[in-house]
C-alpha cells in the first residue's frame, strides 16, 4: 500500500478503538484533504503551473515522462538510429533487469539492502558500529544495491537537477557527519544514555518509553502517571532533525521573499490582467476552462464534510472545529512559497513540524487531533503541490483542463477506496503487523513511517511541545533553530548580491540544504548514501559529458527501475510472502550492526548491549 494511508492513520491505530465507524471518518478523511486541495492549488496554478521559470521535472512527472513517449510511439514511429535502441526497447531491456535483479534484494539475499562493511570489520566493536551501520548508525562507507532502499524516501535519484542534489548532500553531511557526532560524543542532552540514531522514545536512564503507562481511558494525557514516569528523551539524531524541520520553516519564508518575492508579485499581477501569456497558455485557451465553481464547490463541500465529522467522532477524532480552519489556513498560506521551493528544486521542504507545534500548544495532550490537524494542515498541501504537478504535466502535454478534472476527482476517490481497503485487509491478514517486538526477524512490515507518525503524536500531541521543546522541556534551546533559519538565507542573499558573477552561490538553496533529512527518520543514512551516489552520476557526470544519451534514457531509465521493482515486490509478496516462506541465512539480515544501537554512557544497562 502506498504511503497515503499511513500518514493519515499511521499512529492513529494505537488510540483509535471504535471498528463500527471505521468506514465512516476514516474514507471521509481519506478522501476529503486531497480534494479540498483542489479548490486551494488553482490560486496557486498562475504563479507556479503556468509559468516557465518554475518548471523541473517533478519525481513523479519522471515515471509519467516515458507512458507519454509510449503513447507517441503509437501514432510516431521512432527511428532507430545505428548501434542506438529506442526508448521502447530500452525500457524493455531496463524493466526486464530491474525486475530479474530485485529477487535477490527483495528475497534471496536481504543484506544488499544495506552493505555496511565497518561491522563486519569490527563485529565486536560498538563505536565502530555506530559509525559503519546504514540503518542503525552514521553509515560511513554504507552503501545499497536495492533500488527499493535507493529510491523509497527522496525519489528517484534519476529525476533531482544536480544543485538540489548537492544542496541535499550538503544538508545530509552537516546532520550527520558534524552536528550529530559533536552532540553525542560531548553528551549533549545525555546523548551517550540512548543510541545515537534511533527514531525512539526513551527513559531518563535510556529504557524504552512506556507509553501506554500516562494514557488515560479517554485517550488524554494523565498528568500525574507523567510525573511518576520522567521526561521523555530522544536520540541524538532525531532530536536534530527537529532543530533542522524549525530552521527550515522560517528559511522557505525568508527565501521565496528575497529570492523570488519581486517574480511572484510581477506574475500574480499580470495573472489577474490576463496580460502576456506564452504560447502554451495561448494554445490551452482554446480548450473549454474548468469552471471556479466546480472547485469552489468542492472545497466548501468538503470543508463542511470534515468539520461535521470531526464534530460526529469527537471522541475518536478529537479535532474541534476551530482545529479544521486552522489547518485550511495554515495550509492555504503555504502552498505557494513550498510549491515554489518544489517547482525549482524538485525538494519539497515539510509543514508537518509546524503544524504539530501549533496544535500541541493550543491543544495539548490530544494526540489524535494533533494527527488529524497535521493531515489537513501539511498533507492536504502536500497533495495539493502534487496536483500542481499533473497540471503543469497536462499543461505542456495540451491535455483539456475538464478531462484533467475529472481524472483528477474520479482518481482520487478510487484511490481512497483502493488505499482505505488494502490497509483494513493488510491490519486483519498480517499478524503483529508493525509491532517490531512480536515480529519474526527480517520480516517487512516494520511500518518505519508509522512508527515516526506515532512518535510525532506522542511527542507533539499526548505530551505537547511545551514539556519537551518549551519552557518545561529538556531541548527548549532548540527553538533558536527557527532563527538561524531566517538568517541563513539573508546570508546567502548578501553574498549573492555582493558578487552577482559567482552563479552557483544563487544555486544554494537554504531551505533545500536543511529540508534535505526531512525523511530522517525512517529513511537512514544508506538511503541517502546510496541515492547521492546514483544522484551525482546521473545529474552531474551523464548529464554533463554525455547529455545526449541522459536526454533519451534518463527518466525512461527511472520508469523501467520502478516498473520493474513493483512486479517483483508483488509477485514475491503474492507466491512466498503470503505463504510465509522465507530463507534464514548470513545474508537475511539488512545490517548485520547489532552493537549500532547500544548506549555508550557509563552504567546504562540495554538488553544485548555491553555495559561501560
Amino acid at each position: 500500500m502506498g504511503r497515503d494511508f499511513s500518514e493519515v492513520f499511521g499512529g492513529a491505530r494505537c488510540y483509535v478503538v471504535a471498528p463500527q465507524s471505521r468506514s465512516g471518518f476514516s474514507f471521509q478523511a481519506k478522501k476529503s484533504w486531497p480534494l479540498r486541495c483542489k479548490r486551494r492549488d488553482t490560486t496557486c496554478a498562475n504563479d507556479v503551473s503556468h509559468k516557465m521559470q518554475y518548471f523541473w521535472v517533478p519525481k513523479n512527472i519522471a515515471k509519467k515522462v516515458y507512458f507519454a513517449s509510449m503513447l507517441m510511439a503509437l501514432h510516431e514511429k521512432e527511428e532507430r538510429a545505428k548501434n542506438e535502441m529506442t526508448r521502447n526497447q530500452f525500457f524493455l531491456i531496463a524493466f526486464l533487469c530491474s525486475f530479474a535483479y530485485y529477487v535477490f534484494p527483495g528475497y534471496l539475499f536481504p543484506m544488499l539492502s544495506s552493505l555496511s562493511w565497518l561491522c563486519w570489520l569490527f563485529p565486536a566493536s560498538v563505536l565502530a558500529q555506530q559509525l559503519g551501520s546504514g540503518l542503525h548508525g552514521l553509515g560511513i562507507g554504507a552503501i545499497g544495491l536495492d533500488w527499493s532502499s535507493i529510491s523509497s524516501y527522496l525519489g528517484s535519484p534519476l529525476a533531482s537537477p544536480w544543485f538540489a542534489t548537492a544542496n541535499i548532500a550538503v544538508g545530509y553531511f552537516l546532520i550527520m557527519y558534524v552536528v550529530t557526532p559533536f552532540m553525542y560524543w560531548f553528551n549533549v542532552y545525555k546523548a551517550k544514555t540512548f543510541p545515537i540514531f534511533s527514531d525512539g522514545l526513551f527513559t531518563s536512564d535510556g529504557q524504552k518509553y512506556n507509553i501506554s503507562a500516562i494514557i488515560d481511558p479517554n485517550f488524554h494525557i494523565d498528568f500525574n502517571a507523567y510525573d511518576r514516569e520522567g521526561r521523555l528523551y530522544l536520540s541524538t539524531f532525531f532530536s536534530m532533525t527537529y532543530a533542522f524541520s524549525f530552521a527550515c520553516l522560517s528559511a522557505t519564508v525568508v527565501h521565496v521573499f528575497l529570492f523570488h518575492g519581486r517574480d511572484l508579485w510581477q506574475l500574480s499581477k499580470s495573472a489577474f490582467q490576463e496580460k502576456k501569456m506564452d504560447i502554451h497558455t495561448k494554445l490551452m485557451r482554446k480548450y473549454k476552462q474548468v469552471p471556479e465553481w466546480w472547485f469552489l464547490s468542492i472545497l466548501l463541500v468538503n470543508i463542511a464534510a470534515t468539520v461535521f465529522i470531526c464534530e460526529y467522532y469527537k471522541t475518536q477524532l478529537q479535532l474541534p472545529w476551530w482545529g479544521v480552519l486552522l489547518a485550511c489556513g495554515l495550509a492555504f498560506f503555504f502552498t505557494l512559497p513550498v510549491g515554489v521551493i518544489t517547482a525549482t528544486t524538485n525538494q519539497t521542504p515539510g509543514l508537518n513540524v509546524i503544524t504539530e507545534y501549533i496544535i500541541g500548544y493550543l491543544y495539548p495532550g490530544y494526540p489524535v487531533a494533533n494527527m488529524c490537524f497535521k493531515v489537513y494542515g501539511y498533507i492536504s498541501m502536500k497533495q495539493g503541490l502534487t496536483f500542481l504537478q499533473d497540471l503543469k504535466l497536462g499543461h505542456y502535454m495540451k491535455i483539456p483542463p475538464r478531462a484533467m478534472f475529472m481524472a483528477q476527482v474520479v482518481g482520487t476517490l478510487i484511490s481512497a477506496l483502493v488505499h482505505l481497503g488494502t490497509a483494513w485487509w493488510l491490519m486483519e491478514t498480517v499478524p503483529d503487523i508493525c509491532d517490531r517486538a512480536l515480529l519474526p526477524p527480517g520480516s517487512p512490515w516494520t511500518c518505519p513511517g508509522d512508527h515516526v507518525f506515532y512518535d510525532a503524536s506522542v511527542i507533539w500531541g499526548l505530551i505537547g511541545p511545551q514539556r519537551i521543546f518549551g519552557n518545561l522541556g529538556h531541548y527548549s534551546a532548540l527553538n533558536w533553530a527557527f532563527l538561524f533559519g531566517a538568517i541563513a538565507p539573508v546570508i546567502v542573499w548578501i553574498a549573492h548580491k555582493s558578487f552577482p558573477n559567482q552563479h552557483w552561490i544563487r544555486l544554494i538553496t537554504v531551505p533545500v540544504l536543511l529540508a534535505g533529512i526531512i525523511n530522517m527518520p525512517p529513511a537512514t543514512s544508506v538511503n541517502y548514501n546510496s541515492w547521492i551516489i546514483i544522484a551525482f552520476i546521473s545529474g552531474f557526470v551523464v548529464y554533463r559529458y554525455y547529455q545526449k544519451l541522459w536526454s533519451r534514457h534518463n527518466y525512461v531509465l527511472s520508469g523501467a527501475l520502478d516498473a520493474g521493482l513493483a512486479f517483483m515486490g508483488v509477485l514475491l509478496y503474492l507466491c512466498l510472502g503470503m505463504q510465509h516462506v522465507r530463507l534464514d541465512w548470513w545474508g537475511s539480515d539488512a545490517d548485520r550492526c547489532p552493537l549500532a544501537s547500544c548506549p555508550t554512557a557509563e552504567g546504562v544497562v540495554v538488553k544485548g548491549c555491553p555495559v561501560f
